[in-house]
């Protein structure tokens, strides 16, 4: 059973294109979990005009320090939570505003009855879905492998699906380290995974998304020293916790 993992806020411009590109690739017996994150457009009206019985929608409560936390940190909170609804042996993560590409699924699945993870390429767009970057892989030179990652992230959480029992250590995700970054590390340290050079997806960008494709980082050498080194100690924390449960 494939379960997709869909965080929601306010996506009703670009969701029913999304919505019928995943529910095309499913079978009857899979599921689409969204979680809601009080989206106050016509997001869940959209949703429920499908009368599909494989999305299931949940509605994700924020905390009463929300206005205190970063946009990572509320967007992790949110697919968390929706993780913790998927049933399926294997889950994909999904945002709301993209488009995948015929055969996503199949050619991931094949994937992952060897490998833990699998994060494939994708076409980046605009927001009409004219192609930016033809690759992503190629823009940001992405790798599979720990120690890769670690120096230059290149993996995407859109274009990740991965087995169930992953979450078994990934969860709950660091509140300091991005979901998609969390999930490789632990993956490359207590599983593995495999990257796919072939896009499977329209990555849209518009202005409006809570990840950017390929932005310079702004931040000092000595900045991203610091924050290696504090990344670090948290992963190998959760790793040494895990080895000795």
């Amino acid at each position: 059973m494939v379960s997709v993992c869909m965080a929601t806020y306010n996506g009703q411009k670009y969701l029913r294109e999304q919505v019928n590109s995943i529910l095309s690739q499913l079978s009857e017996d899979d599921e689409l979990i969204v979680s809601d994150d009080g989206s106050t457009d016509e997001t869940i009206a959209i949703l429920a005009s499908y009368g599909d019985s494989r999305i299931k929608v949940y509605s994700h409560v924020k905390e009463n320090t929300a206005g205190e936390k970063s946009n990572m940190q509320l967007v992790a909170e949110n697919l968390q939570f929706g993780l913790r609804q998927c049933q399926g042996d294997y889950i994909f993560l999904s945002d709301q505003d993209d488009v995948w590409l015929p055969g996503k699924v199949m050619k991931c699945m094949a994937v992952l009855r060897e490998h833990s993870l699998v994060n494939h390429d994708c076409k980046v767009v605009d927001e009409n879905l004219k192609v930016v970057y033809p690759s992503y892989f190629d823009l940001v030179h992405t790798k599979a492998g720990f120690v890769h990652n670690f120096v230059k992230f290149g993996y995407l959480g859109c274009c990740m699906a991965f087995r169930r029992d992953i979450l078994e250590y990934v969860l709950p995700f660091d509140d300091k380290i991005a979901h998609d970054a969390w999930i490789c590390y632990l993956v490359g340290l207590l599983g593995d995974s495999k990257c796919i050079a072939e896009p499977l997806l329209l990555y849209r960008r518009h202005g409006k998304n809570t990840s950017g494709a390929s932005q310079k980082s702004p931040n000092t050498f000595c900045y991203k020293i610091k924050y290696r080194i504090s990344y670090l100690w948290r992963i190998l924390k959760r790793y040494y916790a895990v080895k000795c449960s």
